[in-house]
């Protein structure tokens, strides 16, 4: 709602400036206030052909000829220098009203049309061999840039131009962690499409562009919180899937206290899943909690094993969905324990097989896929290898709740439900802690617990009806993964793209250890 307010009063004030600026340029004000034909006159104006207009229908495309030609129509009214045309981008209502309301302010004619003219009248005097007119000519061109500005512009376009379509289209990412071995892995550089789940307008307007939420170097931030806009997104080209790809921001990622390892959310210091080392330095004041708006949150990468009104469980490892064995990726990792004889295993085939120094982390346990499990067995067949039994905290689980839900780890969870939008469910103490964050931040309500009654809104009540929709997202490497069964639901205003393949990839994500080639340009989302 708030981008949509936004855009009207701009549209708004547009019209209104361009009904004082047409009559400037002998038109009747009256055309600047008709949607489609004020922009055709505009056009017109600045010396364009009228059907360059129909470019501002094209999503993205449209605000670099907004821009051209909000330069344009100031440069028709004869103002050139660089910071003229910045402000006629960044302030074009304004600049528009002071040219139509100022009585100095003078149509000087569509200037495409006018420098067009003037360039001919350099190039017929520069073959003319007339020295004399092409000088004369030169040190009064009104069109003419330094080199200076020249580059300014054209790096301000650039950078500019890759900003928008970051921020609109296309943007990269790197895989940092494990949690999607062997799909994805460590040093695999991504394209991710923001159009196929919805193009998802910004939220936080004032940034540095192409950083996303920190500053390299500097322990800053790379935005302003404010001013912001409320979310909207555009239609999506595609629905999300059980089994897609998805590129989320961290649905706890709100309140973040930042090192260079790694980021933990103050979720997980009340959890007590934050080590010592890094506590410490929390408790001791020495880092402070930083507050991210929710599109400045980190992102993360995952497999949606679930969509909204699934209902999800995992027994003994195997994930069950709506009461039917879920589909397995090909390359979904646990952990394994080691029977070790006394003589070792050659692990100089590891990295060959895509067992990571990460996967080894403990000598008696690995991280393994069946594939890589059945070559381990291959070359050792005096080791005993079993799934590892994995020992949650208790608690550690979402919703952390231990007194309503016992027995819940990675390996044995659930049944839980996906909420959906419209959905109606009945709440009350015994289930709210799966649903408490979904209504309070989420959806943004006001809640309460009080003598044992739910209170949202001010209001008592045992029902709740869902906003929006929301999705279950897991790591393949199962038993290295922080996901859904750590923090949650995923709401779908996190979601911000779909991966599509894999451009670059170093082993291991060390450039020492040279370029994974056979990854290279190909498809991300590996089944």
């Amino acid at each position: 709602m708030g981008f949509l307010l936004f855009f009207a009063i701009s549209y708004i004030l547009l019209s209104i400036s361009l009904y004082f600026v047409f009559p400037k340029a002998g038109v009747e004000g009256w055309k600047g206030l008709v949607p489609g034909l004020n922009f055709v006159v505009w056009a017109q104006l600045a010396g364009r052909k009228p059907a360059h207009a129909a470019w501002l229908l094209f999503p993205i495309v449209n605000i670099f000829i907004y821009a051209s030609l909000a330069i344009d129509m100031v440069r028709s009214f004869r103002h050139y220098t660089f910071w003229e045309s910045v402000l006629a981008v960044i302030a074009t209502p304004f600049f528009f009203l002071y040219l139509g309301l100022t009585g100095k302010e003078k149509y000087d004619g569509p200037t495409l049309v006018k420098e067009r003219d003037y360039r001919n009248q350099l190039k017929a005097a520069h073959d003319a061999k007339n020295n004399r007119q092409y000088q004369k000519l030169e040190a009064a061109n009104p069109y003419k840039r330094s080199g200076l500005r020249e580059w300014a512009e054209a790096i301000i376009f650039a950078v500019f131009a890759a900003a928008f379509i970051r921020m609109f289209l296309i943007e990269a990412y790197v895989i940092p962690t494990s949690s999607m071995e062997d799909s994805l892995l460590v040093g695999d550089f991504l394209f991710v499409s923001k159009a196929h789940y919805g193009i998802r307008t910004p939220q936080t307007v004032a940034m540095i562009p192409l950083l996303h939420n920190r500053i390299p170097g500097l322990d800053a931030e790379s935005y302003w919180e404010k001013p912001s806009l409320d979310y909207y997104r555009f239609p999506a080209l595609e629905t999300i899937d059980r089994n897609d790809l998805i590129v989320f921001n961290y649905p706890e990622g709100d309140s973040v206290y930042i090192f260079p390892e790694r980021t933990w959310s103050i979720h997980d210091l009340r959890r007590g899943s934050v080590p010592q080392p890094f506590s410490q330095q929390i408790e001791l004041g020495i880092k402070k909690l930083v507050t991210r708006p929710m599109d400045k949150m980190d992102h993360y990468i995952k497999r949606c094993v679930a969509v909204s009104g699934d209902s999800l469980e995992v027994r003994n490892r195997q994930l069950y969905i709506n009461g039917k064995v879920g589909n397995n990726p090909s390359k979904l990792e646990y952990a394994y324990s080691l029977q070790l004889p006394l003589i070792g295993i050659n692990t100089r085939n590891f990295s060959d097989w895509g067992i990571s120094k990460e996967d080894q982390q403990y000598q008696s346990t690995l991280i393994l896929t069946n594939e890589q499990k059945q070559k381990l067995q291959g070359i050792a067949p005096n080791v005993k290898i079993e799934h590892a039994v994995m020992q949650d905290a208790p608690g550690r689980v979402f919703p952390h709740d231990k007194a309503h839900f016992p027995n819940w780890t990675i390996d044995n969870y659930g049944p839980i439900w996906i909420p959906k939008k419209g959905a109606t469910i009945t709440i009350d103490t015994s289930n709210i802690a799966l649903y408490q964050r979904v209504i309070h931040i989420y959806e943004k309500n006001d809640f309460a617990i009080r003598d044992g009654k739910i209170f949202i809104n001010g209001k008592e009540t045992n029902r709740y009806t869902f906003k929006q929709n929301y999705y279950w997202a897991m790591g393949d490497n199962r038993h290295n993964s922080e996901d859904s069964r750590i923090w949650g639901y995923v709401p779908e205003e996190n979601m911000v793209g779909k991966p599509l393949f894999i451009w670059f990839s170093l082993k291991e994500g060390e450039m020492s250890n040279g370029v994974n080639w056979k990854r290279v340009f190909t498809s991300a989302d590996k089944k």
